[in-house]
């Protein structure tokens, strides 16, 4: 489940469930790495020196008079590296979940630097040699893609632009297919260019060299990767419209049950019961009733007959409706998602 550092909203755009994921560090403690990140270094030297402090930040409300304060202090992410080596290239990376297609919103201030005044965002990465790179110079004076395969960085596109060090500047970024395209406050910075080195990858923030740069006010709005155990609930209850609900459970990192996938959606992360965790622990199956519905949680198996998951099937109630009446009616559902499933890992991609 995300923390109070992350918030995340549903919304239905035409026919596809949009997500927004925005990145709020007022909850993170000062000086140090919000939760959901890791620090890497791409090219040469150490990694970076990332944590959270507070800045000036314009302030959002209206000026009522000259003695109305124009500034603000927010929680900011700051990268404080000031290793010199040219091809040295701190990474901050949320690593809870790649996107596919996304439009990112992020603010940057270059603070410093002798070398370098660069920030920038990497995206649809790989690992610390293959990504992609969108980047504001201070130094020069232009906004820069490039991509790194295997190591090797591509010659660098973009144009001119002015991007002064100490007053914030935003950034924009599509990524739709294998179209690129940024904005550098509001003007188009990368017009549409195409690249099919990465389909799919990880978001996160990038310096340069020596450059000190803060970030703040990062939005993400994306389509969410379905897992499988997503696809199999969606395709059962279509086959199955009657289904009063449909669950899968797995265990989370303390081995405790949670909704993985769910006919309804606002269930997903909600915790399992003691039926869960048997049926996954030991295989067990168990069945109840309530006044209009019955309910039956069986273990999902890997192709190797151990249970890796739990599946909770509820179905509207009738007239003598018995225990064994209910499993029988049950056991194909899961059946069918079963033999659609070979091991856990599979599941959760």
């Amino acid at each position: 489940m995300l923390s109070r550092i992350l918030w995340l909203w549903l919304a239905f755009l035409g026919s596809a469930t949009a997500a927004e994921l925005a990145f709020d560090f007022s909850a993170v403690p000062a000086r140090q790495i919000p939760p959901g990140f890791t620090n890497l270094v791409a090219g040469k030297g150490k990694p970076g020196d990332w944590r959270v402090i507070t800045d000036e930040f314009p302030s959002a409300l209206p000026a009522l008079n000259e003695k109305t304060p124009t500034m603000t202090q927010r929680s900011v992410l700051g990268q404080f590296s000031i290793e010199v080596t040219d091809e040295h290239f701190p990474i901050l990376l949320y690593d809870r979940e790649p996107f596919t297609d996304f439009t990112l919103m992020t603010k940057f201030k270059l603070v410093d630097g002798v070398v370098e005044q660069m920030a920038g965002i990497v995206f649809r990465l790989q690992d610390e040699k293959n990504f992609y790179v969108i980047r504001a110079s201070g130094l020069g004076n232009n906004v820069r893609f490039y991509k790194m395969v295997a190591g090797l960085r591509s010659a660098p596109l973009g144009p001119e632009l002015p991007v002064p060090r100490g007053v914030w500047h935003e950034l924009k970024i599509e990524c739709q297919g294998n179209r690129i395209h940024a904005w550098l406050n509001g003007q188009e910075a990368i017009p549409t260019l195409t690249d099919t080195s990465f389909a799919a990858g990880k978001i996160g923030f990038w310096t340069k060299s020596d450059a000190i740069s803060y970030f703040t006010d990062t939005k993400i709005t994306y389509i969410p990767r379905e897992t499988l155990a997503q696809v199999l609930v969606r395709d059962t209850v279509a086959k199955n419209p009657r289904l009063v609900g449909l669950k899968i459970y797995l265990c989370d990192e303390n081995g405790e049950p949670r909704v993985a996938a769910s006919k309804d959606a606002k269930e997903v992360g909600a915790a399992g019961g003691d039926a869960e965790k048997q049926a996954i622990a030991g295989g067990k199956i168990f069945y109840g009733k309530g006044r209009d519905t019955v309910a039956v949680v069986q273990p999902l198996r890997d192709r190797n007959g151990e249970p890796i998951a739990a599946v909770r099937v509820t179905m509207k109630s009738f007239t003598g409706q018995t225990e064994q009446s209910a499993l029988q009616r049950a056991l194909p559902i899961v059946k069918g998602m079963q033999s659609r499933v070979r091991n856990l890992a599979e599941l959760k991609d």
